[in-house]
């Protein structure tokens, strides 16, 4: 049973649970509420107009499920998407919408809501593919023995065939109303405590609808730690995930069975028992289960589920329910042969009784007549003596006659019989030639069914990788947006600099013109250092002159006597080298000066020599 297939069964009840009038037709505004709301649970968008445009010539009056059966199937189921939904929801709405009108337990009610809803789910996995959805006695049985054994108790047999033999159940089976009804009778669970059969509701769920193979605590050890951790186990046909406790909300990890999986016993080691361990290709989960039981049905539990993996199967329960529908199809087959065997074997029962009654008939005439022969014989034997010898002749000659006529007809009997042992013989050959092309036919389905998943997966994994590739799109448009952010932030980083530049520019510039006024400045203090220095030497004449003063009778020199009197002064004159070393000390500032306005220049071209000039 496909995913259409199971959720076309819930809209079926919500369809017909708003048929009121139970005409089969529903008004367009509770259709665009239906629709609306299938919408919403199963994640597709929204397409109001589509309802309007689907049914623009039915703007008047109800739609019929054969109307809206084209809008369904185009509109919404072609839309799904499984894995994208949660199953669970769409059944609720659906449940919502049926219960409020067909659900109504009378007295006093055993069932609680969610726990009616779980069985309205098993009724709906179980049904037969037909509306309206009825499901056989032979699956209500298998059902009810589930729920027995989650409550450790036996099936009531006698009780449940007193509720099948009653008016209310269907003649081809029960309907779901009727099967709520008898659950919520409390004759099959007398004696049993509602929070038991809400457990038991709760797990024959989990493990049918949910696909749940088992369930519960064990030790697993850890993969760095290696201690010991006692976790809540839940195992799917594909996987196995763990959770820290029964409540199934902190999820811990999970574990991806394939065919290249197994499971085998360990030995009883670090104070553990009952150990066993899970091989993956890539790691190796050590599990301890509480006892021997548990450990080989943990065991046998996995297998399973890797078979079913690699065999294609995603439901254990679906299969099974396929493997009893197609045995409960063979034995249905095998009963209608049997039965037409027996019509046949019948008939000819009836013919040859027939036959054998006439012939007793025959017998009878025959008797009677030698009766009446005799009989005019005897009251004739005194009239006719003459006659008696040709009478007995005629006589004689009639019964061999009749026993000829009857040998033949016998012998035409027996070869009709023999006609009808090679017919048998025939049916019976086309019968096992029927049986294996039956098989063949089998087969042939499941090597179709084969390839579909096949097919399925193949489409998964071209899925997975056209994932892959839309991440690494995105990784390298990424990539580009930093790229063009770094280049942004050079690019600033070059502004920068280059106002950097220009600023350490201005300031040369400016200590330039500094320099310029400085030179300026020596230049004129030398030029009046030359001048004092002038001054001071004809001073220097001047005292020399007093120095030495005319006396009585001496002439005043000449010009030219003057220059010959001029003294040289010595180099340890004094006054000499005062000025000397003044004249020194200038030009040393005025190179110190120089050397440092080349340094402070070269420095700052050195501070920004790696910048780049626009």
């Amino acid at each position: 049973m496909d995913l259409r297939s199971e959720l076309l069964k819930s809209i079926w009840y919500a369809f017909t649970a708003l048929d009121v009038e139970k005409s089969g037709k529903v008004s367009k505004s509770q259709l665009k509420v239906l629709s609306h709301n299938l919408y919403t649970v199963l994640c597709i968008p929204h397409d109001p107009a589509a309802l309007e445009e689907h049914f623009r010539d039915d703007d008047d009056g109800p739609v019929s499920s054969q109307g809206y059966m084209p809008y369904l199937n185009k509109y919404i189921l072609d839309k799904v998407v499984e894995g994208t939904f949660v199953k669970e929801n769409v059944d609720e709405l659906c449940w919502t919408l049926t219960a409020k009108k067909n659900y109504r337990p009378e007295g006093k009610c055993v069932l609680p809501g969610k726990d009616a809803f779980r069985l309205w789910c098993l009724f709906i996995f179980l049904s037969e593919d037909r509306y309206p959805l009825v499901i056989i006695p032979d699956e209500v049985e298998y059902l009810l023995k589930k729920l027995c054994m989650a409550m450790s108790v036996e099936l009531n047999c006698v009780e449940l065939e007193d509720f099948i033999s009653q008016d209310s159940v269907q003649q081809n089976g029960f309907i779901v109303w009727a099967f709520l009804e008898m659950m919520n009778s409390g004759r099959l669970t007398r004696g049993i405590a509602k929070e038991t059969i809400s457990m038991a509701i709760e797990e024959v769920y989990r493990e049918i609808v949910g696909d749940v193979l088992k369930e519960g605590y064990l030790w697993k050890k850890g993969q760095l730690r290696r201690n010991w951790i006692e976790r809540w186990f839940t195992l799917r046909p594909s996987t196995l995930i763990y959770f820290t406790s029964e409540d199934r909300k902190d999820r811990k990890g999970n574990i991806q069975l394939d065919g290249n999986c197994c499971v085998e016993v360990l030995p009883d080691r670090d104070g553990k028992r009952c150990m066993f361990c899970l091989k993956t290709l890539t790691k190796t989960y050590e599990l301890s289960a509480s006892d021997t039981k548990q450990r080989q049905e943990w065991t046998t539990a996995i297998q399973t589920a890797i078979r079913l993996h690699v065999e294609g199967k995603t439901s254990l329960h679906k299969d099974l329910k396929l493997k009893r529908r197609e045995q409960r199809e063979q034995r249905e087959k095998r009963r209608e042969a049997k039965e037409q065997e027996l019509q046949r074997l019948r008939a000819l029962q009836e013919e040859r009784e027939r036959k054998m009654a006439e012939l007793e008939l025959l017998k009878e005439a025959q008797r009677q007549a030698q009766a009446l022969l005799e009989q005019d014989e005897v009251r004739r034997r005194q009239q006719h003596e003459q006659l008696q010898q040709a009478l007995e002749i005629q006589l004689k000659e009639a019964e061999e006659s009749a026993r000829a006529s009857m040998q033949a007809e016998m012998a035409l009997k027996e070869a009709e019989a023999e006609r009808q042992r090679k017919r048998i013989k025939e049916l019976e050959a086309l019968q096992q030639r029927l049986e294996e092309a039956l098989q063949q036919e089998i087969k042939a389905r499941q090597d179709e069914e084969a390839f579909r998943y096949a097919q399925a997966r193949l489409l998964a994994e071209e899925e997975e990788k056209m994932k892959a590739l839309m991440s690494l799109r995105e990784e390298q448009e990424e990539y580009i947006q930093r790229a063009q952010r770094e280049k942004q932030e050079l690019k600033q980083e070059m502004e920068s600099k280059s106002r950097a530049l220009g600023e350490a520019q201005m300031q040369l510039e400016e200590v330039r013109a500094n320099r310029h006024r400085v030179d300026q400045d020596v230049v004129a203090a030398q030029r009046k250092l030359r001048q004092a220095s002038t001054n001071v030497k004809h001073w220097n004449v001047q005292m020399n002159r007093l120095m030495h003063p005319i006396g009585p009778g001496e002439k005043r020199p000449s010009g030219s006597g003057s220059f010959s009197s001029f003294r040289i002064p010595s180099q340890k004159d004094p006054g000499l080298c005062l000025r000397q070393k003044s004249d020194e000390q200038d030009e040393e500032s005025k190179e110190n000066m120089e050397s440092r306005g080349g340094c402070e220049s070269d420095r700052r071209l050195s501070t920004n020599g790696d910048m780049e000039i626009p």
